[in-house]
């Protein structure tokens, strides 16, 4: 049985099929010794090079379908590189041949909550499109004053730029002050969908979390930075909620505690990097919190908090000196001891001076 040959691409984890689709056009994709054109199909057979280096494709009936649920910290991009080298979705995932993972849909930077992953370009893609609307649902926390005539006009529809917009639910999540959640349920993803509806009524969105997607939900265990792989039934659900024939196979072996406890090691790994990483980026973001400074070229050393100053005292040697740069100050001439100013006790008064008497020095 033969496939379209950008499919065929795609699912060996070398890239989309858009990305695949401007290989071949840009001619780097050969069949067979010969240079493949858009719309070629191949069979499990064919010989696929791209620039020259053979690709490993294994047949549809050999790949089995994944997916991944994973919690997304805030400051995540959701792309695969990004030029400013900040931290991506795709950084912990688990490593895997002969496939990628690839995202259902995006969240934005400032957005946290549970993201999808699968193996199946066909499945996410399916996913993504509006007409199949699925359920997302977030808990958001707005600051604001909100009516109930607020949340009548966003359950009734809103205008934003790129068409009409509403949530199917509002519901109060409780809050306090001006600070006031809300779980909301809309059935498609556009940019900054949830954000611009709230905006439209004048009160900002501070927190937005995506807690499900369909009848999968952000579960509890799962901790932020970290991932789950999903069960047979759970793939099948989301197959079949967008039309595609069940998976027989899995990954996820329930019942195998070793595998379970690889999984588990992997997840831990997986956080704790992201901590590492969080950790890092706050000390080169705000280096005066730890007393690291960098100075520029030719400047003076600056002291960190606690250090001795120039002429003071080194911790533990009295006496001897510290210079800026640490080097000891032995051998210079220590500094002049000051007087201490005699007080009469319990005054605030400055020290009196002695006065002379009349006459000055002369002897009577």
């Amino acid at each position: 049985m033969s496939e379209k040959l950008q499919k065929v691409l795609a699912r060996a984890g070398i890239g989309s099929r858009r990305e695949m689709e401007a290989m071949i056009e840009a001619g780097r994709v050969s069949v067979d010794g010969k240079v493949a054109t858009l719309g070629d199909r191949v069979g499990p057979s064919a010989a696929i090079r791209i620039d020259g280096h053979p690709i490993s494709a294994k047949p549809a009936d050999e790949v089995i379908c994944r997916v991944l649920a994973y919690h997304k910290p805030e400051g995540e991009m959701c792309t695969r590189k990004d030029p400013e080298g900040r931290p991506t979705v795709f950084d912990r995932l688990p490593r895997i041949q002969d496939a990628r993972w690839v995202a259902v849909g995006r969240l934005d930077v400032n957005t946290s909550g549970l993201l999808l992953f699968t193996t199946d370009g066909e499945l996410a893609n399916r996913l993504m499109h509006p007409r199949h609307e699925v359920d997302r649902e977030y808990a958001v926390r707005v600051f604001g004053e909100v009516d109930d005539a607020m949340l009548r006009r966003l359950r009734t529809g809103v205008q934003l730029e790129d068409g009409p917009a509403k949530f199917d639910q509002v519901v109060r999540a409780g809050g306090e002050g001006l600070n006031h959640w809300f779980n909301v349920t809309l059935k498609e993803g556009r940019n900054r969908e949830v954000r611009r509806l709230w905006e439209t009524q004048e009160v900002q969105v501070s927190r937005l979390i995506r807690v499900r997607y369909g009848d999968i939900k952000l579960e509890k265990s799962i901790p932020r930075g970290g991932w789950m792989e999903l069960p047979l039934d759970k793939v099948n659900y989301l197959r079949a909620l967008v039309g595609l024939p069940p998976e027989s196979r899995s990954k996820v072996l329930v019942d195998d505690q070793r595998s379970q406890f690889k999984v588990n090691a992997q997840i831990r790994r997986a956080v704790r990097k992201h901590r590492e990483r969080q950790h890092t980026d706050n000390r080169q973001a705000h280096p005066e919190r730890d007393g690291s400074t960098v100075a520029a070229p030719g400047a003076r050393p600056v002291l960190s908090r606690g250090e001795p100053q120039r002429g003071q005292a080194a911790r533990g040697e009295p006496g001897k000196g510290r210079r800026a740069d640490g080097a000891s100050g032995e051998g210079r001439k220590p500094a002049r001891p000051q007087p201490k100013p005699r007080s009469r006790a319990g005054s605030s008064e400055a020290p009196r001076t002695p006065q002379r008497r009349p006459g000055g020095n002369k002897r009577g």
